[in-house]
């Protein structure tokens, strides 16, 4: 019994030993952190995008929305995919079952841009939006109570997108069809907005 309490007292002073005293126990690297941060946003673990303007699951500022300056909502993205050629972006919102409506469709992004700055042109092609039909920007605008979420989606591309039909008749639904094949990666951003 003697020596299993002095074995047990041994190992407890040869773990105590390896920290000093008042040193708090190690806290995970940055690279630990944001690859859980990433596997939220990222279909490939590092693909990542953000917003200057918002954090993942934040409220969506008045200015981009029909009850502000109706701007779009700046945007980053980073470690895409190699082999990338290009980039797309949408922002939809699904107000329930079966329902998709979307706000913002911009494909024949370049690959060597990484960033829309708020209200950007001339940059990529843009497709339609579920409000109006018109290729523009529409703004979040729901009439319905309550919070509601909507999501932007950069796609990292191995092609342009091969379209049969005019920027007027690119939908949400008509671009995903055009890039499910050549989609490398994608990355989300989730952002909330309560009339």
């Amino acid at each position: 019994m003697k020596t299993k309490l002095s074995l047990l007292l041994a190992i407890l002073l040869l773990t105590g030993c390896s920290l000093a005293p008042g040193t708090p126990p190690p806290t995970p690297s940055a690279s630990t952190a944001a690859t859980s941060e990433q596997a939220v946003t990222s279909s490939n673990g590092t693909f990542t995008l953000t917003s200057s303007e918002v954090t993942e699951g934040g409220a969506l500022p008045t200015e981009f929305t029909c009850d502000g300056a109706s701007a779009t909502l700046p945007l980053s993205w980073k470690d895409a995919p190699e082999g990338t050629k290009s980039f797309a972006v949408v922002m939809h919102h699904i107000p329930g079952p079966g329902d998709t409506h979307w706000y913002w469709v911009m494909y024949n992004i370049p690959a060597n841009v990484t960033s829309l700055e708020k209200n950007v042109t001339g940059i990529g092609t843009l497709g339609n939006n579920s409000v109006n039909g018109e290729t523009k920007y529409a703004p979040p605008c729901s009439k319905g109570p309550g919070e509601k979420i909507y999501t932007y989606t950069v796609y990292a591309l191995s092609a342009e997108p091969q379209l049969s039909v005019s920027a007027n008749d690119v939908s949400r639904d008509v671009l995903l069809d055009a890039i499910k094949d050549i989609t490398l990666a994608s990355a989300t951003l989730n952002v909330n907005y309560t009339r």
